[in-house]
């Protein structure tokens, strides 16, 4: 297994549509959250009956033994909602205590700065111990976790050095489930079953879809790791077990095989449809939070940006601040890189 590899691409689906071009909070396109895997409080779907899940469900074919163990990672997008808030009188020092001194605003600006209210993101973890088929034939193995609330409170400060304003962060309560199973097809093939859920069920959750997504999981995937045994396709299974791979049932996701071409140990569940071996290419400079997207074309749009529009951009979010300096200095070798390249060149024969 080649983590970085594995890593790398997780980390694609993770931020895939964290936030689109133009990159501000101002543009149509990022007023509303629209990631791929998004897990809702279950009350909240529920209430839609279902048209937004709470769940997803991946099933996949792996040959091994009782013996073999399965190592499950459940990772995603935590959202925090950042509000900001004018002091009503300039003090030094401004803490939760002192939250009664400031008024709630829709636009921050201080001296050169234009801060906006947005949707940041922290990323999610749930590593689940390792499992053996044995284990999990027998019944299913069940984790559930939780993430606290959390509200913190940032000074913002004038070029002398006076608090004028304040950005609140506020991150809901986060309840869910990873339950993992296994069941024996037939000899030395196991079908694994992971399903992954959101179980918020307070009544605030059966509200709004803007109230919902604070307490959902976004960018939901999930990452499986056999020692002892080895995942088979569900993209092009072998002849033999292609009736048995058809009847794996996948609810939002898609599992293919990650790492390096014909490593077969790990799999990455995901909810954008992928192919076996995804790649991402050598000439990329970095994350655009768009795994279709053509670098060139972006980076491009990037530097054609008014002073104004950059300067939003910059104060938007930390990794849209990331990708315009990125861009801004990318040197003209690199660019010329993104214009084109040929790959997987074959020999042209007269032979229809």
């Amino acid at each position: 297994m080649s983590l970085a590899v594995v890593d790398q691409i997780a980390k694609a689906v993770l931020y895939e549509g964290y936030m689109l071009y133009p990159y501000r909070p101002s543009a149509v396109k990022n007023q509303q959250r629209w990631n791929f895997g998004v897990l809702y409080p279950r009350a909240y779907s529920d209430a839609q009956k279902g048209t937004d899940a709470w769940m997803m469900q991946t099933e996949v074919l792996v040959q091994g033994t009782i013996a073999t163990r399965l190592n499950v990672k459940v990772r995603f997008l935590q959202l925090v909602n950042r509000s900001l808030g004018r002091v009503r009188t300039t003090v030094g020092e401004l803490t939760k205590a002192g939250a009664q001194e400031f008024e709630a605003v829709p636009t921050l600006v201080v001296d050169d700065r234009i801060l906006q209210p947005w949707q940041e993101a922290i990323e999610r973890e749930v590593s689940l111990p390792a499992l053996s088929i044995e284990q999990t034939s027998h019944q299913p193995f069940v984790h559930s976790f939780s993430f606290p609330p959390e509200e913190s409170f940032e000074d913002v400060r004038d070029l002398s050095g006076n608090v004028v304003g304040v950005i609140i962060r506020e991150r809901a309560i986060l309840n869910g489930v990873v339950e993992v199973s296994v069941t024996h097809v037939k000899d030395d093939l196991f079908t694994v079953r992971v399903i992954v859920g959101n179980l918020a069920t307070d009544t605030a959750t059966s509200g709004t879809r803007e109230t919902a997504v604070t307490k959902a999981m976004c960018s939901t995937h999930t990452v499986l790791v056999a020692s002892g045994g080895e995942f088979l396709s569900a993209i092009d299974p072998p002849e033999a077990v292609r009736d048995y791979a058809s009847g794996c049932r996948n609810i939002g996701t898609f599992p293919v095989l990650v790492g390096q071409q014909g490593q077969r140990d790990t799999l990455l569940s995901s909810p954008i449809i992928l192919y076996d071996y995804p790649q991402i290419a050598p000439e990329s400079s970095g994350d655009l939070f768009d795994g279709t997207e053509i670098d060139e074309i972006l980076s491009l749009r990037i530097m054609t940006l008014t002073d104004e529009e950059k300067r939003e951009m910059r104060e938007s979010d930390v990794r849209a601040r990331q990708i315009l300096e990125r861009t801004e200095s990318l040197p003209v070798d690199q660019l010329m890189k993104l214009h084109g390249v040929l790959r997987g060149l074959r020999a042209v024969t007269d032979k229809p």
